[in-house]
């Protein structure tokens, strides 16, 4: 039995799951997460508890097993509680703000950026230089990040750019002055 699949996924208090066929849907408040499952696998709620089950033993079932309860356990996350990610803007000039739906980022270029935000994502910007993103679709908000920080990827040299809170920038040492 799959490690992660045979463990059941607690349903929070104030959260609301109905199972219809394939589609798990996990309400809270204006928070809605759904969940397809595919393939041999079944889901019940039992005591409080969602318990995600396989019909067969197959390698590609075991990992759909596993697959399906992880993204189930991420939607009851980010309907309870939330999921979100921290980026930094390093460099002279860097900054950022939100200026109603977009997020407006001045980031050396001769141009500003506007970055129009996603439906379910929320963006909170503190003394200019630090991003944060939050919502309740852990995929959209990793997406969401990663694209504000392709705009300007931290460099190895000076280290200017945007880059998560939690990474380290190994630098480089640059050109050695003459012989």
């Amino acid at each position: 039995m799959s490690r992660i699949g045979k463990l059941p996924v607690k349903v929070e208090d104030k959260v609301n799951v109905e199972i219809k066929d394939t589609l798990v849907t996990i309400k809270n408040g204006n928070k809605v997460q759904e969940v397809r499952v595919t393939g041999p696998i079944k889901v019940e709620l039992k005591d409080g508890a969602i318990q995600v089950t396989r019909e067969n033993d197959e390698p590609k079932t075991k990992a759909l097993h596993g697959l399906y309860r992880r993204l189930i356990g991420n939607a009851m996350t980010g309907v309870s509680k939330g999921w979100s990610k921290a980026l930094i803007l390093n460099g002279v000039g860097y900054r950022a703000n939100v200026a109603g739906k977009n997020l407006e980022l001045t980031l050396g270029f001769s141009h500003p950026i506007s970055f129009p935000i996603p439906e379910g994502i929320e963006i909170k910007v503190d003394k200019q230089t630090n991003v944060s993103i939050t919502g309740a679709d852990k995929a959209l908000v990793g997406q969401v990040a990663a694209k504000i920080r392709g705009f300007r990827p931290p460099e190895p040299f000076l280290g200017k750019g945007i880059r998560y809170d939690d990474e380290v920038i190994r630098r480089k040492a640059g050109k050695s002055g003459g012989k």
